[in-house]
């Protein structure tokens, strides 16, 4: 008998997979293609964040922090948030830094999640959401948001609540489908939150990605939210560094307390001279800088969608975030996954295909783009999807 026979996987295994972001970036690689399926954001880092990780380095920065993150970092995050928000966060208490906005969401489900609770999840989704809901036992249940304007009818909601329904979980600016959610959608959902005694998760990695005049609004911002709501962001969008992996939750302090106690468990800390380089960048930079990305991204999104839309790739053009779902219902292929491989191989731009955002087959006739590329990137993936007139 083989003993190796007897050994297994873990059962969680069958619910955390090879997303399909990761699979369409190998595959693109293969290829040597224009990466637009992962969100890799390679436009320049601002220079006051890479000075301030060499010189937090060369000041011999480089050893364990405390475990909630370096105090000058939570400081810098709690001024940015009073700053752009209005609330006033006690960096001593309401903040845990983590490893990547990712890393922040995964502890919060940790510390605040049972197995077998139903957490409410807006569809289209970001797969990771979901991934790491499942990884931690939890059941995501799906709410769909109705293109072109993905809204919601809060009826659908009240016809999904169990007994066993803990959270919502809110992305605003929204992967994949670019939705900015109002004031008064937020409000319904906090009074929604508040009837039915539920945490809200919201992810808001995209919140300095705004266009058309709109603004982001934070959950934790509206009345009784402050308590139930744990804001969930990062800096690696924001400042270019994704692959820094700094995140953060800002909660009460009932939940930081425990989520920094599964965050010391799993990453014991976020590399202490990239909290340096992200923090040097929150005190340093102004709000020209943060007006100045979203007219830089509004203007890429404008040039990326008008391509598509003359080439029959319909896009949903976003109004935030920089990502745009596109209607590849003319392409050759039975489902979005062949759609988005023919693409590559046709064009040799990559794309996620739609099915990774919805649970069942809603996401077929769809395709994910990412647009946070330089100039002339962008502009030769421009060029090569031309080929598809």
């Amino acid at each position: 008998m083989n003993p190796l026979q007897t050994l297994s996987l873990s059962a969680r295994c069958d619910a955390v997979t090879q997303s399909e972001i990761r699979a369409m970036s190998v595959e693109c690689s293969r290829m040597r293609g224009i990466n637009l399926a992962q969100g890799v954001c390679d436009t320049p880092v601002p220079p006051p964040v890479v000075q301030g990780a060499i010189d937090a380095m060369l000041q011999g920065r480089n050893t364990y922090t405390p475990h909630l993150g370096l105090r000058q970092l939570r400081q810098a995050i709690a001024a940015k948030q009073q700053r752009f928000s209005g609330i006033d966060v006690d960096p001593e208490r309401e903040i845990v830094v983590s490893a990547g906005a990712t890393g922040a969401m995964y502890c919060t489900f940790m510390a605040l999640l049972d197995a077998g609770d139903e957490v409410m999840v807006f569809e289209p989704f970001y797969g990771y959401h979901v991934s790491t809901l499942r990884a931690v036992d939890a059941i995501p249940v799906f709410v769909p948001l109705q293109p072109p304007d993905w809204v919601f009818d809060i009826a659908r909601l009240e016809a999904v609540v169990t007994p066993k329904t803990k959270a919502i979980l809110v992305n605003t600016p929204a992967n994949p489908s670019g939705k900015v959610f109002t004031q008064e959608e937020l409000m319904q959902l906090a009074a929604f939150a508040e009837r039915h005694r539920l945490f809200v998760f919201t992810d808001e990695m995209y919140e300095h990605f705004v266009y058309d005049g709109l603004t982001h609004r934070s959950m934790a911002t509206l009345p009784g939210m402050r308590e139930r709501t744990v804001t969930i962001s990062g800096l690696s969008k924001t400042f270019s560094v994704t692959g820094w992996r700094i995140g953060y939750a800002i909660c009460d302090p009932k939940w930081a307390a425990a989520i920094g106690n599964f965050n010391d468990l799993v990453y014991v800390c976020a590399p202490a001279p990239l909290q340096m380089g992200v923090a040097a960048g929150l005190l340093m930079l102004g709000d020209d800088y943060y007006l100045g990305l979203a007219r830089e991204y509004e203007a890429k999104r404008d040039l990326f969608c008008e391509v598509l839309d003359t080439v029959g790739l319909q896009p949903r053009v976003p109004q935030g975030a920089y990502y745009v779902l596109a209607d590849v219902s003319r392409l050759p292929g039975g489902s979005s996954r062949q759609k988005a491989l023919h693409l590559l191989q046709t064009t040799g731009v990559a794309a996620v295909p739609g099915s990774a955002f919805y649970h069942d087959q809603g996401g077929e006739s769809f395709v994910r783009f990412c647009f946070a590329k330089d100039e002339p990137v962008l502009a030769e993936a421009c060029l090569r999807l031309a080929r598809l007139r």
